[in-house]
């Protein structure tokens, strides 16, 4: 076939190639490069850091509490209270923030007695821990979650003094064991970790995870709090980001030892529940974002499609396929790079695996999130 004599509908296909090409190639240089070169800003380590409140909300988390909350307790950090919300708890909970306090003097806590008749999710505890805060600095985590290190509390601090800041998106990532659905996990976390990221570092920040997450108790009051979403189970994280976070007083931290580690999903299927609880809130993304997520995982799906395509029914594979390899390579050198920036290990491999599938599993847990309720408990 003579390359330039070309039917109507391979030119339809060499068209929305190329368009869907570009635009792979202006996300991944406009939102992930950015992660990838991403520098840490210089403190001035003379400045005296602000007193912090670590906000926990639990329910029915006596095991973890037990686990995981020394570790928040013991923080290098000069003054910090942790504030613990043990909300309509029926298991051990209390006995154990009641053994921790006698231990730690700057643990707080209050409860919410258990309710069957008033259903409430997490904003309700959340709000009366950061109503309890004596500080103005917050950084939030989940009782399920540890700090990577005894630097956490230093690093987040660090980020959400910095001059005009008044919100810092952290990183929660997933402890490694062994197993396909663990990879799954680890993978899709890290990916959504360095999109927000991005995004934030190139001016649009959309949204942050309630596992790693600071702000000022001022932003919180003048945004109302969780007011104008709080009927939804989720949200508490990534629509207050949506809400609250703008451009000039939005920091990152993306260093290792300031992540929170969580234990990982037993199986795909609680996976798959958890992801469709957190996209019941996506509906209420800025228009802008909604179309940008939409398009990357279309055009990412479209360009899979047609790489088949090429290889199997078209001539013009010899052409068209190393300018696709070329996109693949160049995304694999980023996420490689992103993922050294991070510290979240080698699982940018995981993208020859994972890369198409994603976005359909995706689109499922949309599918669901929005066919199903979006009063689900958040435990």
């Amino acid at each position: 076939m003579n390359i330039i004599d070309l039917r109507p509908y391979e030119i339809i296909i060499i068209v929305l190639t190329l368009i869907a090409w570009l635009w792979q190639c202006f996300y991944l240089f406009r939102r992930i490069l950015p992660v990838a070169r991403y520098r840490v800003p210089n403190y001035n380590v003379s400045t005296k850091l602000p007193p912090i409140s670590v906000v926990i909300s639990a329910r029915n988390e006596a095991e973890n509490l037990e686990r995981f909350l020394p570790s928040v307790l013991e923080q290098d950090y000069p003054e910090f209270q942790v504030v613990v919300v043990n909300d309509g708890s029926e298991d051990d909970s209390e006995l154990i923030l009641a053994k921790f306090k006698s231990k730690y003097k700057h643990l707080y806590y209050t409860s919410i007695a258990p309710d069957r008749k008033f259903k409430h999710g997490k904003k309700l505890p959340l709000s009366l821990g950061i109503k309890a805060a004596k500080y103005e600095h917050l950084i939030l985590t989940d009782a399920d979650c540890r700090p990577a290190s005894n630097q956490w509390l230093k690093k987040m601090a660090q980020s959400l003094s910095l001059p005009e800041k008044e919100l810092v998106l952290g990183i929660g990532n997933y402890e490694k064991t062994k197993g396909f659905t663990n990879l799954w996990v680890r993978y899709d976390t890290f990916t959504i970790a360095i999109q927000y990221i991005g995004y934030a570092l190139s001016g649009k920040p959309y949204m942050g995870v309630g596992r790693n997450l600071g702000y000022t108790k001022s932003l919180f009051e003048k945004n109302n709090g969780f007011k104008s979403h709080i009927y939804l189970a989720s949200g508490d994280d990534d629509l207050f980001v949506q809400e609250a976070a703008t451009p000039k007083n939005t920091a990152v931290c993306i260093d290792p030892l300031a992540h929170t580690i969580s234990a990982p999903p037993a199986n795909f299927k609680k996976w798959f529940e958890q992801k469709e609880r957190h996209l019941t809130s996506s509906y209420r993304y800025k228009s802008s974002i909604k179309s940008a997520l939409f398009m990357k995982m279309l055009t990412r799906e479209i360009l899979w499609l047609l790489a088949a395509y090429y290889i199997f029914f078209s001539n013009l594979a010899f052409i068209i396929l190393p300018i696709l390899l070329l996109l693949l390579l160049t995304k694999f050198i980023l996420w490689k790079m992103a993922c050294q920036k991070t510290g979240m290990g080698k699982i940018y491999w995981t993208i020859f695996i994972f890369d198409f599938i994603q976005p359909v599993f995706w689109s499922l847990g949309h599918l669901r999130s929005l066919t199903g309720s979006k009063k689900r408990k958040w435990k």
